[in-house]
């Protein structure tokens, strides 16, 4: 799909990050966009912001739920009549631990919503896509952090972002082999660090699956900003506006990855590869930062 102008377009996690640039830069493609955001206040804040730069349109919805998800789908539908553009986008994350520091809740809030929200939104969608007969993708935002290489203090997160990739990847495959018109891309954010709600992804956690036990807080953007400078280390962050052009710019072309420097994450796998065919942990720990 190199044109989406008149286009459909629905954003989960859209209100705010990678998903609300995705909006911004859908509407300048001249997409009519459909927002599925849980939180409701980041959802009327971005639908004041973007008021007069196109069709847009936004619902709350809990991607975990299988049942806010078809409702989101139904109403796309209801006012567009299809979808284009599928962005299983929204994300969170749970606090670094040893994997037997987690709590189940971790497991089931993280997972819940990175795996079952990408899972619910293509079932939700996408037989309906493919029943229309017309040209679609489907996008769904992964983690180097897991699609690549997981960092080991991030074994809930890089876990659920693993299984985006292999998901995404059956899915490319399975529209292809069942002959259909639809696309799929694995999206991983990349170019820099990201300055994102996902520092502060705890706001939107349900009190039903709070963590069982206290953890430290969590920090934030600043915080790794500070431990950095005193580590000695630079750190370079990519601009969101820039990194939603290069996704879109990757769906224009086809792509299945869509990364900036690509290039980068072959050499890791290279890597990789070449430690699990001796049999070691692919993991390199000289190679993990430690702030």
């Amino acid at each position: 799909m190199e044109d989406f102008n008149g286009k459909v377009a629905v954003v989960t996690g859209g209100a705010s990050g990678i998903g609300r640039s995705l909006v911004k830069e859908l509407l300048a493609a001249g997409a009519k966009v459909f927002i599925g955001d849980v939180e409701q206040s980041a959802l009327d804040r971005v639908l004041a912001e973007f008021e007069g730069l196109g069709d847009l349109r936004g619902q709350v919805t809990d991607v975990s739920s299988e049942e806010s998800l078809h409702g989101l789908a139904d109403a796309v539908y209801e006012a567009h009549g299809a979808c284009h553009l599928l962005f299983n986008n929204a994300g969170v994350a749970a606090p670094s631990a040893n994997v037997w520091e987690t709590t189940p809740n971790d497991w089931k809030w993280v997972h819940g919503v990175n795996i079952f929200g990408v899972v619910n939104g293509i079932q939700a969608f996408v037989p309906r896509m493919i029943a229309s007969g017309e040209e679609g993708h489907v996008i769904n935002t992964s983690s180097g952090d897991g699609g690549i290489s997981p960092l080991p203090y991030q074994s809930v997160y890089a876990s659920s972002k693993a299984a985006v990739s292999c998901i995404s990847e059956c899915l490319a495959a399975q529209f292809q082999s069942e002959g259909t018109k639809l696309a799929a891309s694995v999206f991983y954010p990349s170019g820099g660090l990201l300055d994102t709600g996902i520092w502060t992804t705890d706001r939107n956690r349900p009190t039903g699956l709070a963590r069982e036990k206290p953890y430290d807080p969590v920090p934030t953007v600043q915080d790794f900003k500070v431990a950095a400078k005193a580590a000695g280390m630079e750190l370079e962050f990519q601009d969101l506006d820039e990194l939603a052009r290069y996704c879109l710019q990757g769906i224009r072309e086809k792509r299945f990855v869509i990364m900036i420097d690509v290039q980068d994450a072959e050499a890791t796998l290279q890597e990789r590869a070449a430690r699990i065919g001796r049999a070691e942990l692919p993991i390199d720990l000289a190679e993990i930062p430690q702030l």
